[in-house]
């Protein structure tokens, strides 16, 4: 009879154990899903946020049908190592020290706790392919497995049989389509990855990173994406003629170094370099649209967040300007959008799709919303702020202004109306974005905005750390 009372005990025992195990379990389960996509190189030529009316992305504008996009979204940095090391350990540049692309970022910050870090910690299946961070500092420490290999995070790209096809002698500053099928582009491999991980059951809630290469420089994709845009209608950026005049020497030189509108322009290459970008934002449209898709299609649908974000803007002739590294609204301006599936606990009233905040956010705020949606410890050392509040009310009003900085003591300041330069020299510009949207005009010299400079002003960085080491193998 004991024996009888002793088995029957043990038995709730281990009954109970069970059912506490699976409660655990499910627990960990019922926390949302990440699906992070990173594109790079990518300013606001998208429909959503209308940059160039002859984009074509209706993947990511469907993505932005089922978001909050908010399209007020600047970069930390307008450089790709500085940027995504910021976002993804949410340390600002100002306070790291990593300011420039040879910058290893790791070092500068030896114990960050990065996003993907955090996750792992907290219970997730940390996980990734293609460009996350900077292709030459990739952060082994990040991530349960990244495919192809945690040092080689992107896949080799086919190039033309001959480069600098445009014939400026620029290097990877450079536009063609390539012979190859997409099947063979690296980005495409990438998305094929990650569309197989979203189709599998997974015992952790899991953060899964897909890092869009293209449109990043050189501009080779299939000759199908180029065919969506032909060369005799294409639309040039809008420019002002002599929009340089009204600018301190700083930023002309900042405008101008490398001679790159002064190559294109000599060398009647405008129209094939917007084409060259128009065809590779459709190849990347068109990848984010596969992953979509992988994620529609699999049991993860409805218990899972998107992240949408891209690390800088980029430049095509406005200011006489290329690539990013400046400071004005075509380098800094991100997409960045959110979505949120419904009953997660961080939105209890349901999440809200469609819709645009036009409150400034800083892709610094990507950390800790994350850390909200999903329920995970907070982080007081991050420089972003939650952007769950504006999830939840896209119309609501902040007083907020946010940075973004272009070396030390370089720094742009961005509310809903205004955007204030400051260069390290202590020139100034000025822009009031409700009536020069393409900061054509800088009224930094005209004392009626003074006191406007001066409340923006208090926005800037009180500390401004000395430059992180560079990178002695370049």
């Amino acid at each position: 009879m004991n024996s009888i009372i002793k088995y029957s005990t043990l038995a709730k025992v281990i009954c109970c154990l069970m059912i506490l195990g699976q409660l655990t379990t499910r627990a960990d389960i019922d926390r949302p899903n990440v699906l992070f996509i990173a594109i790079d190189d990518l300013n606001d030529w998208i429909g959503a946020l209308g940059g160039h009316p002859q984009a074509k992305t209706p993947n990511i504008d469907r993505l932005a049908e089922r978001s909050v996009l908010f399209a007020n979204a600047h970069c930390a940095a307008p450089a790709c190592n500085p940027s995504r090391a910021a976002l993804m350990t949410g340390i600002a540049p100002n306070q790291s020290g990593v300011y420039h692309n040879p910058q290893p970022w790791r070092p500068a910050m030896p114990d960050v706790i990065t996003i993907p870090q955090h996750f792992s910690a907290n219970g997730y299946w940390s996980a990734g392919s293609g460009k996350i961070y900077h292709g030459r500092y990739p952060d082994p420490d990040s991530w349960d497995r990244y495919y192809p290999h945690q040092l080689e995070n992107k896949f080799a790209d086919p190039v033309p049989p001959e480069r600098n096809v445009n014939g400026l002698g620029k290097g990877n500053f450079d536009w063609s389509p390539v012979s190859e099928p997409t099947t063979e582009m690296g980005d495409y491999k990438t998305a094929k990855w990650i569309a197989k991980q979203l189709g599998k059951e997974h015992e952790k809630p899991f953060f899964l990173a897909c890092g869009i290469f293209r449109p990043h420089l050189p501009w080779y994709v299939p000759q199908k994406y180029f065919d969506q845009f032909p060369l005799d209608a294409m639309q040039l950026p809008e420019v002002l003629e002599n929009d340089l005049d009204d600018l301190p020497a700083v930023a002309i030189k900042v405008a101008t170094s490398g001679g790159d509108h002064a190559a294109v322009v000599k060398g009647d290459q405008w129209k094939q370099a917007v084409q060259g970008y128009l065809a590779s934002i459709a190849f990347a449209d068109e990848q984010v649209g596969r992953v979509i898709e992988a994620l529609d299609a699999s049991p993860h649908k409805k218990d899972t967040v998107i992240v949408l974000w891209t690390d800088h803007g980029w430049h095509l002739g406005e200011k006489e300007h290329w690539r990013k590294f400046a400071l004005w609204h075509r380098s800094t301006r991100t997409p960045l959008m959110i979505s949120v599936p419904e009953g997660i606990p961080a939105m209890p009233d349901g999440s809200v799709k469609g819709r645009q905040s036009m409150q400034p956010a800083s892709l610094l705020d990507v950390y800790p919303t994350l850390i909200e949606l999903c329920g995970l410890p907070p982080k007081t050392e991050l420089s972003g702020t939650s952007l769950v509040p504006m999830l939840r009310n896209p119309e609501l009003k902040t007083d907020r202004a946010i940075v973004t900085t272009n070396g030390r003591n370089n720094h742009a300041i961005r509310d809903t109306r205004w955007r204030y330069i400051r260069y390290s020299d202590g020139s100034e510009e000025l822009y009031d974005h409700n009536a020069d949207p393409n900061e054509w005009t800088n009224l930094a010299d005209n004392p009626e905005y003074a006191s406007t400079i001066v409340r923006m002003s208090k926005w800037l960085p009180q500390t401004n750390v000395p430059d992180a080491k560079k990178d002695q193998n370049l």
